[in-house]
């Protein structure tokens, strides 16, 4: 991972696949040897029928065969050594050239190269983003003096150790997926076990990192996401609602952002979605892709057929502002019903 930058996501570190596999299961992970030396790993799960996937589907931001420079490798002999008939895929890093004429879509993944500006410590950064956006930047200080001035003074720690605040950040996601008609992922247990098993975790190249902001005692909003020594993902954010005029989730980024600089990070990797909050701070983009390696065999046919056009439903919805909006808010209509207790009648 650390010979090669485009390996450097904690999302593709081994620590992320165990914990996959030891929260839900099927995780697994070849070796790929050349000359009798290990020289890469490839990630997977693997269901019935030889189905694959890539670990933590769904959840993962980053994904592929991690290996040193120069190592080739041919796809059909990668499958049939894990016995796979199909292996599905959705944010594979775009240097996976094996992988790709497998690809069926390729996707913005915006970042924050928090070495913008200069200096490599977040100020540059923060700097930066201030002459890009006045604006905001202006507005969003604004707004965190308001809320110190109204709740008590303004404190920001970007690795808490407080299990309490993880626990109160999966109430609040959930509350919010409910709200908004998204599939509450904090309602399957194995994700629960496994943010509290990533929580743990403490290694040079990946670290469960914990980031809340305070007012005074209290947490109005928090963030948990994995890290390696250069790459900081951002995961899980969510904030305390009865708050939310005061925009603690920017503020919650802003400070992540100058943090982690601080902390040695150099890329601050927002993951692929169409969200405001991420054309505001992204200083790039990485490309993603998705698609299905596959062999000649009749499940990985009907595994494209079934899966296929869900992704492809999906994305034309994303892709456009047009369709994009209303359904977004046809599921708020539908989360505030569905959260609103039972009709009266």
């Amino acid at each position: 991972m650390e010979e090669s930058p485009e390996y450097a996501n904690p999302f593709l570190a081994p620590e992320f696949a165990a914990g996959v596999g030891r929260c839900r299961g099927g995780a697994r992970v070849a070796i790929i040897h050349e000359g009798g030396e290990p020289v890469g790993f490839f990630p997977y799960e693997r269901g019935a029928f030889g189905i694959g996937r890539a670990v933590g589907l769904g959840l993962s931001d980053c994904q592929g065969l991690v290996h040193r420079p120069g190592v080739t490798w041919d796809p059909q002999e990668l499958l049939r050594a894990c016995g796979l008939s199909v292996f599905e895929f959705d944010h594979l890093v775009e240097e996976q050239k094996p992988f790709g004429e497998y690809v069926t879509g390729t996707f913005a993944s915006p970042v924050v190269d928090l070495t913008q500006g200069g200096g490599g410590d977040g100020d540059g950064y923060a700097q930066w983003l201030r002459a890009t956006y006045p604006g905001l930047a202006k507005t969003t200080l604004k707004k965190e003096r308001r809320l110190g001035r109204d709740l008590g003074e303004m404190r920001f720690v970007f690795d808490d150790r407080d299990p309490r605040v993880l626990r109160q950040l999966m109430d609040w996601k959930s509350a919010q997926y409910r709200r908004t008609a998204r599939m509450d992922r904090f309602a399957k247990p194995w994700i629960v076990d496994l943010v509290n098993h990533l929580f743990q975790v403490r290694h040079a190249h990946f670290t469960g990192v914990l980031s809340v902001v305070y007012a005074g005692d209290r947490p109005v909003a928090a963030h948990f996401g994995p890290r390696s020594r250069t790459v900081f993902a951002a995961w899980f954010t969510a904030y305390d609602p009865e708050l939310r005029y005061y925009s603690p989730g920017l503020i919650m980024h802003l400070r992540m952002a100058e943090a982690a600089g601080r902390q040695g990070v150099r890329i601050m990797d927002l993951g692929r979605g169409e969200k405001e909050y991420k054309d505001w701070l992204k200083t790039r983009e990485l490309r993603v892709c998705e698609g299905f390696a596959s062999r000649p065999h009749p499940v990985a046919v009907a595994h494209r057929l079934w899966r296929r056009p869900v992704r492809g439903l999906r994305n034309t919805v994303l892709a456009h502002p047009q369709l994009r909006k209303p359904a977004d808010r046809l599921l708020k209509t539908v989360g505030a019903v569905r959260t609103s207790g039972p009709l009266r009648r």
